[in-house]
């Protein structure tokens, strides 16, 4: 074999193994994935979504958290967004997501039937890649970074409570059980110290949080790496008898704004739940939260990078998945 010829065969060689490294759904994103068939969609969807934003801010926090609870079961499809049709009990009614605020849903729907207003783009935008959209667009209007996303997602064929069980975090989650699960879905450390800093907007229920202030252990009721004064300020908003479904910001200072309060906030032991205190207390996590805490663009940039790398989770391509007419329910 010449020269020539052992080049190309290296070549050759040398995107084989790109190829088998990059999943083909990952190489199928693009981020200007629609241009030919809807080239307005993410216009579209931005202006939708702003009208959403400007009725309630909650839909932020739970257009954001849809997102999150999508990807890490079955990958970012939008199958959390079927709903039961009585042979089948799916995602979003299993108990780890009945907390979704239905403000999530109806951003995506809303923003679905505007795309599909348009002659051209009818039929042609998954459910899926709108929710990409939205999840950026309402983290800019929160005053956190805008970026680029990554599009070409089909929606998924399959949607089942059982495929929940153990797939997202829990409040009282370590440090090691939280590498473990975002490390099953390609996420490193700072991926998911990234990601949890989305907990800087939005609410929780009192029953998340009971067991911190209440009964911590036998020799400490209240959680020891609680602030003592955001304790006392919890168990007043949370007192024992407290209806269970009664809301509290996560973020104690900057409740509506994207932004690093977040780690200073986990700095003065300010984080609300058992997994965010954690990223402060293990010495592993902590420097990433100081660097973080001082920096708000060098938390932005490893937030985009971290949100581009979820949302290649799991993406359904080709005949994996088709593009629903209506994001609640699967095509006939």
């Amino acid at each position: 074999m010449g020269r020539r010829g052992s080049f190309v065969m290296f070549v050759v060689i040398v995107l084989t193994l790109l190829f088998a490294i990059v999943p083909m759904s990952m190489a199928q994103l693009r981020q200007d994935f629609y241009a030919d068939v809807c080239p307005n969609v993410e216009s579209i969807v931005r202006d939708t979504v702003t009208k959403k934003f400007r009725q309630t801010f909650v839909t932020v926090p739970a257009t954001l958290r849809l997102f999150f609870h999508d990807c890490f079961v079955q990958g970012c499809d939008a199958s959390v967004m079927i709903g039961s049709d009585g042979s089948n009990t799916v995602e979003k009614d299993h108990p780890d997501n009945l907390s979704l605020a239905g403000d999530g849903f109806d951003t995506v729907i809303k923003a679905k039937a505007a795309v599909d207003a348009v002659p051209e783009c009818r039929n042609k935008v998954s459910c899926a890649d709108i929710l990409v959209m939205a999840t950026r667009d309402v983290i800019s209007l929160a005053r956190g970074p805008s970026y680029a996303v990554e599009l070409g997602r089909k929606d998924g064929l399959v949607s089942r409570a059982s495929d929940v069980e153990g797939k997202l975090p829990k409040p009282s989650f370590n440090l090691n059980q939280l590498n473990a699960m975002f490390a099953a879905n390609g996420l490193s450390q700072t991926d998911m110290i990234a990601l949890s800093a989305a907990h800087t907007v939005g609410f929780s229920h009192c029953s998340k949080l009971a067991n911190r202030i209440y009964n911590f252990s036998r020799t400490n009721p209240v959680d020891p790496t609680l602030n003592p004064t955001y304790a006392s300020r919890l168990q007043e908003m949370c007192p024992r008898d407290v209806d269970p479904r009664i809301a509290i910001n996560m973020d104690p200072n900057t409740p509506t704004r994207f932004d690093n309060m977040y780690f200073k906030n986990l700095q003065q032991g300010m984080g609300l739940f058992t997994s965010d205190q954690v990223l402060f207390s293990d010495t592993r996590s902590r420097p990433t939260v100081k660097v973080w805490a001082h920096s708000g663009q060098t938390f932005y940039t490893a937030f985009v990078t971290a949100m581009t790398k979820l949302g290649r989770v799991g993406v359904k391509t080709g005949s994996d998945g088709n593009i629903r007419t209506d994001c609640g329910a699967f095509n006939p």
